[in-house]
């Protein structure tokens, strides 16, 4: 008489730990320990159904269950991509993740290689309906425990602030941190009210930059202040003893720096300077080789800027370096934006012209006729003038990657994939006017 035997199929399990933050994972016995523990225990009590111990261990201490970017759960999934892993067992679902989005994409996950997994103290698993219905629910919950932590936090950073108590962040010029309070350095602090006053009687930024660092003062993290370090004290209200929460301000408690009348004149030379700012941004969108253009020696950008004199108008290529740190840090500093873009365009207008440039775009087009490029590129070197400058800039960045600056000499890159672009364009305006 023969006897069938049923043979149980093997189920690899793997344990799943995490605790958000670093504390006490030093210690002899931990929370991860804790959790791993207890989920050994529910596999060995599963053992009559084949589930047996994985040997890796898949432990995430200090992070956080918001998001997927762990390391052990990375490489959790990577095994379960392989075929390494039959069933994931956790000590808590929120252990696994807090946010229903995450727990949507991980049931895909484990689904596509037919993977289950099971909570040990909420008794249940992905195996049945009625457990994912549960999972579904309680994750639900998790997550709004996550978000109703998060406006606690919230809440108490706002009412701390409106206290008038610091809460972090980057520490200014002037001050230390005691005991979670902000006490004044006196020589730091004798550097900011430098920065005010001479901003208050109309003293030159540039100018401001460059006494500094003759004078070796430096920002808070030893390195020496440009402008826009210079710029971000001048808008700190701090060094009022206000505490900022969004738009408004409150009595804070470090002791103030700066006196109100010295803020209050200040501040009245920047208002003095935001149409400048303004003006200046929209010099910055007629630029014609705005983000192109660098510095040869520095090896910087060099931006947009300009200035007033007798009522007109004098536009310039900057180099940062010398925007930043003083005009004597750069060797090029400053050149007429109307001469460079000149030269920039005779070059591009006496490539167009030349032999080297029809071959060129004729090889990069696709089916041109290579008099077809010839006739597309002289007709277009006649109607520059005429073009938009919008159009004019659209074809200067099309065609050059970068133009190097020196004091004596420009050089002009050309970019490759631009002669393709080129080229394309040239073969639809050639289709239009044959139609």
């Amino acid at each position: 008489m023969n006897v069938s035997r049923t043979v149980t199929p093997k189920v690899r399990c793997a344990v799943y730990t995490r605790k958000s933050t670093e504390e006490g994972l030093d210690m002899e016995f931990n929370t991860l320990d804790a959790q791993r523990e207890a989920c050994e225990a529910y596999i060995a009590s599963q053992k009559s159904e084949g589930w047996f111990l994985a040997t890796d261990h898949y432990d995430d201490g200090g992070f956080s269950g918001g998001n997927l970017d762990r390391p052990a759960l990375k490489r959790l999934l990577a095994d379960i991509e392989s075929g390494k892993i039959n069933s994931v067992v956790i000590y808590k679902i929120d252990r696994l993740t807090r946010s229903l989005l995450d727990f949507a994409k991980l049931v895909e996950a484990f689904d596509r290689r037919q993977v289950t997994f099971a909570s040990v103290t909420q008794s249940f698993s992905t195996t049945t309906s009625m457990g994912r219905l549960t999972l579904n629910v309680l994750l639900s919950f998790a997550q709004f425990e996550r978000e109703i932590s998060a406006e606690r936090i919230r809440d108490k950073f706002s009412a701390s602030k409106r206290r008038g108590i610091w809460m972090g962040g980057h520490l200014p010029l002037g001050y230390e941190v005691q005991n979670r309070k902000l006490l004044i350095v006196p020589s730091e602090a004798e550097t900011v009210r430098f920065i005010f006053r001479r901003f208050a009687e109309g003293g030159s930024v540039t100018l401001m930059v460059q006494e500094l660092a003759e004078a070796g003062a430096k920002g808070k993290n030893g390195s020496p202040m440009d402008k826009a370090y210079i710029y971000r004290i001048l808008s700190n209200r701090l060094y009022l003893g206000e505490i900022t929460l969004r738009q408004e301000s409150f009595p804070g408690e470090q002791e103030a720096i700066i006196d109100r009348a010295t803020w209050d004149k200040a501040h009245l030379a920047l208002s003095a300077n935001a149409p400048q700012q303004r003006a200046a941004s929209r010099i910055q969108t007629q630029a014609m080789l705005k983000g192109i253009i660098q510095c040869h020696r520095c090896n910087r950008a060099m931006s947009p800027t300009f200035t007033r004199k007798s009522g007109r108008l004098y536009r310039y290529y900057t180099c940062q370096t010398a925007k930043k740190n003083g005009y004597a840090t750069c060797p090029t500093r400053t050149v007429p934006a109307g001469e460079i873009e000149a030269m920039v365009i005779g070059q591009v207008r006496t490539m167009l012209r030349s032999p080297e440039m029809i071959v060129k775009t004729w090889r990069s087009g696709d089916g041109i006729d290579e008099r077809d490029v010839a006739e597309a590129l002289r007709r277009l070197d006649p109607v520059w003038e005429e073009l938009f400058p919008v159009e004019q800039q659209r074809l200067v960045q099309l065609l050059i990657a970068r133009v190097d600056v020196e004091k004596n000499d420009i050089q002009v890159h050309l970019r490759a994939e631009g002669l393709d672009t080129l080229a394309r364009e040239l073969k639809e305006i050639g289709k239009e006017q044959k139609s």
